[in-house]
Protein backbone atom coordinates (compact mmCIF):
# COMPACT_ATOMS: atom_id res chain seq x y z
CA UNK A 1 0.00 0.00 0.00
CA UNK A 2 2.96 1.93 0.02
CA UNK A 3 2.46 5.88 -1.57
CA UNK A 4 4.86 7.73 -3.70
CA UNK A 5 8.13 8.68 -1.34
CA UNK A 6 7.45 12.37 -2.86
CA UNK A 7 3.42 12.44 -1.90
CA UNK A 8 2.58 15.02 0.51
CA UNK A 9 -0.74 13.83 1.41
CA UNK A 10 -1.74 10.71 2.01
CA UNK A 11 -5.69 10.21 1.70
CA UNK A 12 -8.14 6.87 3.02
CA UNK A 13 -11.07 6.63 1.85
CA UNK A 14 -13.77 4.53 3.11
CA UNK A 15 -17.26 3.64 1.56
CA UNK A 16 -20.02 3.09 3.28
CA UNK A 17 -22.82 0.78 2.03
CA UNK A 18 -24.76 2.76 -0.10
CA UNK A 19 -22.65 5.48 -0.02
CA UNK A 20 -23.31 9.03 -1.70
CA UNK A 21 -21.54 8.63 -5.37
CA UNK A 22 -21.77 12.51 -5.83
CA UNK A 23 -19.52 13.10 -2.41
CA UNK A 24 -16.95 10.50 -2.98
CA UNK A 25 -16.15 11.30 -6.49
CA UNK A 26 -16.17 15.08 -6.09
CA UNK A 27 -13.93 14.62 -3.18
CA UNK A 28 -11.65 12.06 -5.14
CA UNK A 29 -11.47 14.00 -8.00
CA UNK A 30 -10.45 17.28 -6.57
CA UNK A 31 -7.19 15.13 -5.33
CA UNK A 32 -6.91 13.56 -8.45
CA UNK A 33 -6.61 16.77 -10.68
CA UNK A 34 -4.18 18.44 -7.66
CA UNK A 35 -1.88 15.23 -7.44
CA UNK A 36 -0.29 15.37 -10.99
CA UNK A 37 0.81 18.20 -13.42
CA UNK A 38 -1.43 18.45 -16.34
CA UNK A 39 -4.21 15.93 -16.41
CA UNK A 40 -2.08 12.75 -15.88
CA UNK A 41 -3.67 11.60 -13.01
CA UNK A 42 -0.45 10.08 -11.39
CA UNK A 43 -0.16 9.79 -7.47
CA UNK A 44 2.81 12.18 -7.15
CA UNK A 45 1.76 14.92 -4.74
CA UNK A 46 -1.86 12.98 -3.39
CA UNK A 47 -2.37 9.72 -2.68
CA UNK A 48 -5.30 7.74 -2.08
CA UNK A 49 -6.92 4.99 -1.04
CA UNK A 50 -10.34 3.28 -1.46
CA UNK A 51 -10.40 1.39 1.81
CA UNK A 52 -12.61 -1.60 3.04
CA UNK A 53 -12.46 -5.31 5.18
CA UNK A 54 -12.86 -6.95 1.77
CA UNK A 55 -12.23 -5.76 -2.37
CA UNK A 56 -15.42 -6.41 -3.05
CA UNK A 57 -17.39 -3.76 -4.52
CA UNK A 58 -19.14 -1.49 -2.17
CA UNK A 59 -22.69 -0.04 -4.07
CA UNK A 60 -23.78 3.39 -4.03
CA UNK A 61 -27.04 4.73 -3.10
CA UNK A 62 -27.64 5.40 -6.95
CA UNK A 63 -26.62 1.83 -7.81
CA UNK A 64 -23.27 2.08 -8.64
CA UNK A 65 -20.54 0.35 -7.34
CA UNK A 66 -16.80 0.97 -6.60
CA UNK A 67 -14.31 -1.75 -6.28
CA UNK A 68 -11.88 -1.10 -3.13
CA UNK A 69 -8.45 -0.57 -3.89
CA UNK A 70 -6.82 -1.93 -0.25
CA UNK A 71 -8.06 -3.85 2.36
CA UNK A 72 -8.20 -1.90 5.88
CA UNK A 73 -4.93 -2.36 7.85
CA UNK A 74 -2.93 0.30 9.61
CA UNK A 75 -4.42 3.83 9.41
CA UNK A 76 -0.66 5.20 10.02
CA UNK A 77 -0.27 5.07 6.45
CA UNK A 78 -2.53 7.96 6.44
CA UNK A 79 -2.42 11.95 7.21
CA UNK A 80 -6.73 11.85 6.89
CA UNK A 81 -9.22 9.58 6.79
CA UNK A 82 -12.16 10.41 5.11
CA UNK A 83 -15.53 8.45 5.29
CA UNK A 84 -18.12 8.41 2.77
CA UNK A 85 -21.55 8.32 4.40
CA UNK A 86 -24.79 6.80 2.77
CA UNK A 87 -28.73 6.63 3.03
CA UNK A 88 -29.26 7.04 6.97
CA UNK A 89 -32.11 4.32 6.95
CA UNK A 90 -29.72 1.49 7.48
CA UNK A 91 -27.26 2.16 10.11
CA UNK A 92 -26.42 -1.10 11.09
CA UNK A 93 -25.18 -2.09 7.79
CA UNK A 94 -21.74 0.21 8.51
CA UNK A 95 -19.66 -3.44 9.24
CA UNK A 96 -18.06 -3.23 12.81
CA UNK A 97 -14.57 -3.10 11.52
CA UNK A 98 -14.90 0.46 10.05
CA UNK A 99 -15.73 1.50 13.54
CA UNK A 100 -12.62 -0.34 14.62
CA UNK A 101 -10.54 1.44 12.29
CA UNK A 102 -11.66 4.94 12.58
CA UNK A 103 -11.59 4.58 16.38
CA UNK A 104 -7.75 3.08 15.57
CA UNK A 105 -7.15 6.12 13.68
CA UNK A 106 -8.29 8.68 16.16
CA UNK A 107 -6.21 6.90 19.20
CA UNK A 108 -3.16 7.76 16.63
CA UNK A 109 -4.38 11.46 16.30
CA UNK A 110 -4.97 10.60 12.03
CA UNK A 111 -7.11 13.50 11.05
CA UNK A 112 -10.95 11.94 10.41
CA UNK A 113 -12.87 13.92 7.91
CA UNK A 114 -16.86 12.98 7.65
CA UNK A 115 -18.43 13.32 4.31
CA UNK A 116 -21.93 13.89 3.64
CA UNK A 117 -23.59 11.76 5.82
CA UNK A 118 -20.10 10.30 7.00
CA UNK A 119 -20.64 12.60 9.89
CA UNK A 120 -23.32 10.14 11.65
CA UNK A 121 -20.72 7.17 11.42
CA UNK A 122 -18.11 9.15 13.29
CA UNK A 123 -20.48 10.73 15.29
CA UNK A 124 -21.98 6.66 16.00
CA UNK A 125 -18.62 5.69 17.16
CA UNK A 126 -18.16 8.63 19.32
CA UNK A 127 -15.75 10.65 17.28
CA UNK A 128 -17.58 13.90 17.46
CA UNK A 129 -17.85 14.50 21.08
CA UNK A 130 -16.56 17.85 21.94
CA UNK A 131 -16.63 18.72 18.39
CA UNK A 132 -18.29 21.67 16.17
CA UNK A 133 -19.69 19.71 13.48
CA UNK A 134 -21.33 20.57 9.98
CA UNK A 135 -24.70 19.17 8.73
CA UNK A 136 -26.62 19.19 5.91
CA UNK A 137 -30.13 21.43 6.50
CA UNK A 138 -31.67 18.71 5.08
CA UNK A 139 -30.18 16.35 7.55
CA UNK A 140 -30.42 18.62 10.80
CA UNK A 141 -33.23 17.52 12.18
CA UNK A 142 -32.46 13.66 12.01
CA UNK A 143 -28.61 14.53 13.54
CA UNK A 144 -29.73 16.24 16.49
CA UNK A 145 -32.56 13.42 17.72
CA UNK A 146 -29.98 10.73 17.22
CA UNK A 147 -26.76 12.93 18.42
CA UNK A 148 -28.54 15.54 21.10
CA UNK A 149 -25.00 15.97 22.68
CA UNK A 150 -23.19 17.01 19.71
CA UNK A 151 -22.58 20.55 18.85
CA UNK A 152 -23.86 21.13 15.43
CA UNK A 153 -24.06 23.75 12.63
CA UNK A 154 -26.00 24.11 8.78
CA UNK A 155 -24.86 27.37 7.96
CA UNK A 156 -21.35 26.41 6.68
CA UNK A 157 -20.33 24.05 3.53
CA UNK A 158 -17.84 22.36 6.01
CA UNK A 159 -16.26 22.68 9.09
CA UNK A 160 -12.55 21.74 10.44
CA UNK A 161 -12.29 21.62 14.53
CA UNK A 162 -9.38 20.64 15.43
CA UNK A 163 -8.59 16.96 13.90
CA UNK A 164 -12.17 16.32 12.38
CA UNK A 165 -13.54 17.76 9.45
CA UNK A 166 -17.15 17.42 8.49
CA UNK A 167 -18.80 18.86 5.21
CA UNK A 168 -22.96 19.46 4.43
CA UNK A 169 -22.25 17.04 1.27
CA UNK A 170 -23.15 18.02 -2.68
CA UNK A 171 -20.23 20.74 -3.78
CA UNK A 172 -18.71 21.21 -0.75
CA UNK A 173 -16.57 18.08 -0.47
CA UNK A 174 -14.54 19.61 -3.33
CA UNK A 175 -14.19 23.14 -1.12
CA UNK A 176 -13.41 20.44 1.84
CA UNK A 177 -10.83 18.84 -0.59
CA UNK A 178 -8.91 21.72 -1.64
CA UNK A 179 -8.92 22.55 1.88
CA UNK A 180 -6.24 19.58 2.37
CA UNK A 181 -4.61 20.53 -0.67
CA UNK A 182 -3.95 24.00 -0.23
CA UNK A 183 -2.66 23.11 3.56
CA UNK A 184 -0.32 20.10 1.97
CA UNK A 185 0.95 20.84 -1.40
CA UNK A 186 -0.56 24.67 -1.69
CA UNK A 187 -3.02 26.95 -3.15
CA UNK A 188 -2.10 26.83 -6.91
CA UNK A 189 -2.45 23.09 -7.16
CA UNK A 190 -6.15 23.61 -5.22
CA UNK A 191 -7.00 26.30 -7.60
CA UNK A 192 -5.90 24.40 -10.86
CA UNK A 193 -7.58 21.46 -9.56
CA UNK A 194 -11.07 23.67 -8.66
CA UNK A 195 -10.83 25.20 -11.87
CA UNK A 196 -10.55 21.77 -14.17
CA UNK A 197 -14.03 21.34 -12.21
CA UNK A 198 -15.62 24.73 -12.88
CA UNK A 199 -15.61 25.98 -9.74
CA UNK A 200 -13.94 29.14 -8.91
CA UNK A 201 -12.07 29.39 -6.47
CA UNK A 202 -11.66 27.54 -3.45
CA UNK A 203 -14.28 28.74 -0.78
CA UNK A 204 -13.49 28.97 3.19
CA UNK A 205 -15.22 26.82 4.96
CA UNK A 206 -17.48 29.84 6.55
CA UNK A 207 -18.69 29.70 3.46
CA UNK A 208 -22.76 29.52 3.42
CA UNK A 209 -24.76 26.37 3.09
CA UNK A 210 -27.57 27.07 1.12
CA UNK A 211 -30.30 26.58 3.41
CA UNK A 212 -33.61 24.97 2.41
CA UNK A 213 -35.53 26.43 -0.79
CA UNK A 214 -37.86 29.22 0.37
CA UNK A 215 -39.94 29.31 -3.40
CA UNK A 216 -43.10 28.98 -2.44
CA UNK A 217 -45.37 26.45 -5.29
CA UNK A 218 -46.72 27.80 -8.58
CA UNK A 219 -48.38 26.90 -11.50
CA UNK A 220 -47.01 29.08 -14.30
CA UNK A 221 -44.04 27.93 -15.54
CA UNK A 222 -42.58 31.66 -16.18
CA UNK A 223 -43.80 32.77 -12.60
CA UNK A 224 -41.49 29.49 -11.11
CA UNK A 225 -38.56 30.55 -13.28
CA UNK A 226 -38.56 34.33 -11.98
CA UNK A 227 -39.42 33.26 -8.54
CA UNK A 228 -35.81 31.21 -8.94
CA UNK A 229 -34.06 33.85 -10.81
CA UNK A 230 -35.18 36.00 -7.54
CA UNK A 231 -33.94 33.83 -5.02
CA UNK A 232 -30.60 33.70 -6.57
CA UNK A 233 -30.22 37.56 -6.75
CA UNK A 234 -31.56 37.97 -3.44
CA UNK A 235 -28.24 40.26 -2.01
CA UNK A 236 -28.37 42.22 -5.00
CA UNK A 237 -30.11 45.79 -4.47
CA UNK A 238 -32.23 47.85 -6.64
CA UNK A 239 -35.36 47.11 -8.64
CA UNK A 240 -36.92 43.48 -8.56
CA UNK A 241 -37.58 43.57 -11.98
CA UNK A 242 -33.78 43.20 -12.58
CA UNK A 243 -34.04 39.85 -11.20
CA UNK A 244 -36.01 38.36 -13.95
CA UNK A 245 -35.30 40.96 -17.00
CA UNK A 246 -33.29 37.90 -18.54
CA UNK A 247 -37.13 36.29 -19.19
CA UNK A 248 -37.39 38.78 -22.10
CA UNK A 249 -41.16 39.78 -20.96
CA UNK A 250 -42.55 43.24 -19.81
CA UNK A 251 -42.36 43.57 -16.06
CA UNK A 252 -46.30 44.32 -16.37
CA UNK A 253 -46.57 40.92 -17.29
CA UNK A 254 -44.82 39.02 -15.25
CA UNK A 255 -46.57 41.53 -12.36
CA UNK A 256 -49.84 40.04 -13.73
CA UNK A 257 -49.29 36.79 -13.62
CA UNK A 258 -47.46 36.69 -10.66
CA UNK A 259 -50.96 37.94 -8.98
CA UNK A 260 -52.69 35.27 -10.66
CA UNK A 261 -50.43 32.48 -9.67
CA UNK A 262 -49.23 33.55 -6.45
CA UNK A 263 -51.56 36.30 -5.59
CA UNK A 264 -48.65 38.87 -4.20
CA UNK A 265 -46.44 40.93 -6.45
CA UNK A 266 -42.61 40.32 -7.24
CA UNK A 267 -41.74 42.63 -5.10
CA UNK A 268 -43.88 41.75 -2.28
CA UNK A 269 -42.51 37.83 -3.30
CA UNK A 270 -38.80 39.20 -3.00
CA UNK A 271 -39.71 41.16 0.40
CA UNK A 272 -41.30 38.12 2.16
CA UNK A 273 -37.61 35.86 1.18
CA UNK A 274 -35.53 38.56 2.40
CA UNK A 275 -37.21 38.45 5.82
CA UNK A 276 -37.07 34.89 5.90
CA UNK A 277 -33.53 34.18 4.65
CA UNK A 278 -32.82 37.06 7.00
CA UNK A 279 -34.43 35.53 10.41
CA UNK A 280 -32.70 32.35 9.28
CA UNK A 281 -29.30 33.66 9.32
CA UNK A 282 -29.92 35.45 12.94
CA UNK A 283 -31.20 32.32 14.31
CA UNK A 284 -28.92 29.60 12.87
CA UNK A 285 -25.41 31.59 12.30
CA UNK A 286 -23.16 34.08 13.91
CA UNK A 287 -23.05 36.12 11.50
CA UNK A 288 -22.81 39.93 12.40
CA UNK A 289 -26.02 42.10 11.50
CA UNK A 290 -24.32 44.18 8.93
CA UNK A 291 -23.26 40.88 7.30
CA UNK A 292 -26.71 39.54 6.94
CA UNK A 293 -27.83 42.94 5.76
CA UNK A 294 -25.95 43.08 2.81
CA UNK A 295 -26.21 39.15 2.34
CA UNK A 296 -29.97 39.87 2.07
CA UNK A 297 -30.40 42.75 0.18
CA UNK A 298 -30.79 45.86 2.69
CA UNK A 299 -29.46 48.81 2.15
CA UNK A 300 -27.26 48.16 5.51
CA UNK A 301 -27.39 47.55 8.90
CA UNK A 302 -29.57 50.47 10.43
CA UNK A 303 -32.44 49.82 7.46
CA UNK A 304 -32.09 45.84 8.07
CA UNK A 305 -32.98 46.82 12.16
CA UNK A 306 -35.75 49.14 10.88
CA UNK A 307 -37.63 46.78 8.77
CA UNK A 308 -36.72 43.79 11.20
CA UNK A 309 -38.82 45.92 14.09
CA UNK A 310 -41.75 47.08 11.92
CA UNK A 311 -42.52 43.31 10.89
CA UNK A 312 -41.73 41.73 14.31
CA UNK A 313 -41.50 44.42 17.17
CA UNK A 314 -38.12 42.59 17.88
CA UNK A 315 -34.66 44.17 17.49
CA UNK A 316 -32.70 41.88 15.28
CA UNK A 317 -30.70 40.70 18.78
CA UNK A 318 -33.57 39.77 20.15
CA UNK A 319 -34.52 38.01 17.10
CA UNK A 320 -31.29 36.01 17.41
CA UNK A 321 -31.93 35.24 20.84
CA UNK A 322 -35.42 34.05 19.91
CA UNK A 323 -36.24 30.51 19.54
CA UNK A 324 -39.86 31.12 18.35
Amino acid sequence: MGAEPQSRLRVGIILAPHFTLTAFAGFVDALRLAADEGDRSNKVYCHWEILAATLDPVMSSCGASVAPTAILSDPAHFDCIAVVGGLLREPDAVPDTIYQFIKAAARLKIELAGLCTGSFILARAGLLDGYLTCVSWFHRDEFTAAFPHCRVTSNQMFVVDRDRMTCAGGTSVVHLSAYLIERAIGRAMAVKALRIMLEDQPLPSRALQPEEVLTRQSRDPLVHKAMLLIEQSLNTPGPVSQAYQQLGVSGRQIERRFANDVGISPARYRARLRMRRAVWLLRNTDLSITDIALECGFQDGAHFAQTIRAQMGMRPRQVREDNG
